[in-house]
């Protein structure tokens, strides 16, 4: 049986559905990196409305000139960009890429650096998809940082001061 959901999505509406119209009307919540101030996004929590604790789905949305993150690698997580729309540029692993609707970027488990920057005159959109493990590690190579997640403890750490090996 097929059931009837009106065009702004709330009739008959199942948690696991978000309907364009819902998504669309959702409140964004601005966000800005802890390490890069240009880093200010737009982003809609479509994993959390629908239940989805494993891993995240945001649709983030950039205006003009800022990024996504601070250039950075995770050694456990893997994440996942996709276009919806705009103009952009990646950075991996130091190379600049020129993005645009439709183009997919997949980083598994202690792959390359990498960040996205809005260098169009329109908002960009991107679905961004990544796991949410207990633990992970980030690196951020061009500020020479590490930051250590542990659930809801992070602590971000000089790399020069990590002792190789240490027991």
């Amino acid at each position: 049986m097929l059931h009837d959901i009106s065009e702004d999505g709330t009739m008959n509406q199942p948690r696991e559905l978000l309907k364009a119209a819902v998504i669309d009307a959702m409140d964004a919540e601005r966000s800005v990196h802890t390490l890069n101030p240009n880093a200010v996004r737009l982003k809609k929590a479509l994993s959390d409305a629908t239940g989805i604790t494993q891993f995240g789905f945001l649709m983030v949305t950039l205006m003009p000139g800022h990024d996504a993150a601070e250039y950075h690698r995770h050694l456990y997580e893997e994440e996942c960009v996709y276009v919806l729309s705009g103009d952009g540029e990646a950075v991996i692993d130091e190379q600049h890429y020129n993005i645009a609707a439709g183009d997919f970027l997949g980083f598994a488990r202690g792959g390359p650096a990498h960040t996205v920057t809005n260098t169009g005159d329109e908002p960009l959109v991107l679905l961004v998809a990544g796991q949410r493990l207990e633990q992970d590690v980030c690196d951020y190579p061009r500020l020479n940082k590490r930051l250590y997640i542990n659930g809801k403890v992070e602590e971000l750490v000089d790399r020069g001061h990590i002792q190789q090996g240490a027991v």
